[in-house]
């Protein structure tokens, strides 16, 4: 991955650099559909294939912004928080998402995730900040772009 050891002790040395990439996941119906369902946000866009297919410039339903927001922290423990041993990650907020590029249904997105700052806070916390760009499997534009905030917390 990054050729030196990642901890949260070592964090500091990578502001700057890509932490990673995470597996990617598929955004089908199925999935959309189930967002929509927790969420109440079942605009036809979202869940009328029929409707969709013929009324849509995308041809096909898409993701929901918020889906595909929602894999940047199953993507940070899997690229950054997991293999740096990190005992506890809060999800403490969000500096800033631009929502780029619809996510067509049954396309693949997966996070890309780059280090933007490490600041020590009282009690041994650190607060995390990475850049997350949400890429769309096969397409130049990425899905959306996020600085997350982490409170993190023991080794």
């Amino acid at each position: 991955m990054l050729g030196e050891s990642l901890s949260l002790a070592t964090l500091d040395r990578f502001v700057g650099r890509e932490l990673g990439v995470s597996r990617w996941i598929c955004m089908d119906q199925a999935r959309i559909d189930e967002f929509a369902h927790c969420t109440g946000d079942d605009q036809w866009i979202h869940i009328d294939a029929d409707r969709a297919a013929r009324e849509s410039p995308m041809g096909t339903t898409i993701a929901h912004g918020f889906l595909t927001l929602s894999i940047v922290a199953p993507a940070a423990l899997e690229v950054w928080v997991r293999p740096a041993g990190i005992k506890t990650a809060l999800n403490y907020g969000i500096d800033r998402v631009r929502f780029i590029a619809p996510v067509p249904c049954g396309a693949h997105v997966r996070s890309r995730v780059k280090l933007l700052s490490v600041e020590p806070k009282e009690n041994g916390r650190i607060l995390i900040t990475t850049e997350n760009t949400v890429e769309i499997e096969g397409r130049a534009k990425p899905a959306l772009v996020a600085n997350v905030l982490v409170m993190a917390t023991g080794s």
